[in-house]
């Protein structure tokens, strides 16, 4: 599979091999989901509460589903919408709470086959509402930046 669908990959359990077909646009942003497009790169992060993976998505991405720990995922891919590739890139990211408590993410990559991703997690007391600062350096050095928030509830 060329590229990551990063919510439905949330929801459900490891991908089977099926393709996607190409869509005729770029994909709209889900709620959990943001994206940036600079040139022919795309950049797309999201959030979820790690207790809304199933077992095996949470084994693959090397975490533990519980209530109070989010996801965030990055991926930063280049080319077109039905052929594009993973690129290597540094990411820097912290999430504030309302009460203005900063958490640095600690970031690392997660390859599966062609993909190349990058998953953190942080801990948050619910009911609560993070805004997400992340920082995007390239393999050489274009750097991009989103800030986006997310709300979180007990389930």
């Amino acid at each position: 599979m060329r590229r990551l669908l990063l919510a439905p990959m949330l929801a459900v359990a490891a991908c089977s091999g099926a393709q996607t077909p190409p869509a005729a646009a770029p994909p709209a942003a889900t709620a959990n989901e943001t994206v940036s497009r600079i040139g022919d790169v795309t950049i797309r992060a999201s959030v979820v509460q790690t207790s809304t993976l199933n077992e095996a998505v949470a084994r693959g991405y090397g975490i533990v589903r519980d209530e109070g720990t989010v996801l965030l995922l990055v991926a930063v891919r280049q080319g077109p919408e039905a052929n594009e590739s993973a690129l290597p890139a540094q990411i820097m990211a912290t999430a504030t709470d309302l009460r203005g408590g900063k958490h640095d993410i600690p970031m690392r990559e997660l390859r599966s086959g062609d993909l190349l991703d990058y998953v953190g997690t942080v801990a948050v007391s619910l009911p609560d509402t993070l805004r997400f600062d992340l920082t995007i350096v390239r393999e050489g050095g274009a750097s991009s930046t989103m800030q986006f928030s997310r709300e979180f509830f007990p389930r």
